[in-house]
């Protein structure tokens, strides 16, 4: 098998294509034309969605930033969401997707790549420490 592929979901069928994918992670979402929709306008704020694919072409993984300037880290992108199939872990598509996304910061001076991680994640919490991310803060959120 050839390694995975990058490619951007920038036409509605292709995000549509990354349903599957994105629901195992985002299960509130009902179904593709939904995700379409959240995405595109979400892209209108600098939201980017990419996807792994192997060699069928499908989605495999989803990672879904923007880039961001913040008084902490200066230029910066944060990823929102980074998910591979349950039939996929373990076969580096989401290290894939991480690098991508790593050497897009390195190539545009950005010193950091951030993300949030829930905190019943545990599975995905090695994974970040493997990639050498680190927790680096605590994440509040309040509902109102």
């Amino acid at each position: 098998m050839s390694p995975p592929t990058v490619h951007i979901a920038d036409t509605d069928a292709k995000i549509a294509a990354c349903f599957p994918v994105m629901h195992e992670l985002r299960p509130h979402l009902k179904d593709a034309a939904e995700l379409v929709q959240r995405v595109k306008r979400q892209q209108q704020e600098g939201f980017v969605l990419a996807y792994a694919a192997g060699n069928d072409g499908v989605p495999a993984a989803c990672i879904g930033f923007r880039r961001q300037e913040r008084l902490v880290h200066g230029p910066m992108i944060y990823v929102d969401d980074l998910v591979t199939t349950s039939t996929g872990r373990s076969r580096g598509y989401g290290a894939v997707l991480l690098d991508w996304v790593e050497a897009l910061a390195k190539s545009e001076g950005r010193k950091v790549v951030d993300l949030d991680s829930g905190t019943h994640r545990t599975e995905a919490h090695r994974f970040y420490f493997r990639q050498r991310y680190s927790i680096s803060a605590f994440h509040f959120l309040k509902k109102v």
